[in-house]
């Protein structure tokens, strides 16, 4: 489902997006506190961010790792998604964007992976609805004719103090949005991958160390470690490798939609590291475990997280 209009936002962010990761961090105590008014809902407008997100980096300079490649991003219109995509097209894929709502990001996103000389489809649509899954995965095959690498990236949020707080439909749209759609997405996709081609989840951080304001997010995060480490198990004869990313505090548009005051000011501030990571920090991650550098790894997740830790 492809917009026709271009948005004249469009090349203003790409060009903000490439700005280096220093420039983006001096203005970041300043501006930080401003986010929230401009973000209503989850998950987000990176468009109408203060602090726009790093993409890619203008150095990073693609090899055709992924030459005639396509790949299936759910999330793909911000954030770590895009950043995955934007990396995809510069080492050679097409790439199909699955969205639920952001029509300018996605258009934005679409414009950055074309000025890379790839083909984008955008696919807008609720991924808790097994039916649109379905459709996104053979929108992607009859546009391309093929797919090689999927990244079930989709996720949401809602901060709560105590479990008791949790409400039922908060609880229902978190899982059905972060773990039961890896399970449509991968399930409809699978019968279309071949062996060498990759299956890449977004897990967390807080599947590792927990998160006392997010217990129902941390769960999820958790399901999609074993369900990268059990699927793996079952694709591995096939030759399709199966791995995850747990990123730790990373600014996309789910923060300043998720958290506000002192929360949104004081983001990423407590890793080793001292600030949060941009997206541009992670793309590459995921080109490597969608590319032939990662042929001997699979039911593996890469820690990219600031500095912090983490065990098992």
């Amino acid at each position: 489902m492809k917009a026709n209009q271009k948005p004249e936002s469009g090349p203003k962010d790409i060009k903000r997006a490439a700005t280096s990761i220093d420039d983006i961090l001096e203005s970041v105590d300043e501006k930080m506190a401003l986010e929230k008014k401009q973000q209503a809902k989850q998950p987000g407008l990176q468009h109408k961010m203060n602090i726009t997100p790093q993409t890619i980096r203008k150095n990073y300079k693609g090899s055709e790792k992924l030459k005639g490649k396509v790949a299936l991003i759910t999330g793909g219109d911000s954030g770590i998604g895009k950043s995955a995509a934007v990396h995809f097209a510069r080492e050679g894929a097409d790439v199909a964007i699955v969205y639920f709502s952001e029509d300018t990001d996605a258009q934005v996103t679409e414009q950055a992976i074309e000025e890379e000389g790839r083909e984008c489809l955008l696919i807008k649509g609720d991924v808790k609805e097994e039916a649109f899954c379905k459709h996104a995965v053979q929108s992607t095959i009859a546009k391309f004719g093929k797919l090689n690498i999927v990244v079930n990236n989709a996720a949401m949020q809602f901060p709560e103090e105590s479990l008791e707080d949790i409400s039922t439909k908060n609880l229902h749209k978190t899982f059905e949005t972060n773990i039961y759609s890896f399970f449509y997405i991968t399930s409809a996709a699978i019968t279309h991958l071949k062996k060498n081609d990759a299956i890449i989840n977004t897990t967390s951080i807080t599947a590792y160390r927990g998160s006392e304001h997010l217990i129902d997010y941390a769960s999820t995060k958790g399901a999609i470690v074993a369900f990268t480490r059990s699927l793996s198990k079952r694709l591995a004869k096939q030759g399709i490798r199966v791995n995850g990313i747990a990123p730790g505090p990373i600014w996309t548009p789910l923060i300043p939609a998720t958290f506000e005051g002192k929360e949104l000011e004081d983001f990423g501030k407590d890793v080793p590291m001292g600030r949060p990571g941009q997206p541009s920090e992670l793309g590459p991650a995921y080109v490597f475990l969608a590319s032939q550098d990662s042929s001997y790894m699979t039911g593996q997740v890469l820690h990219i997280n600031g500095g912090e830790i983490i065990g098992g």
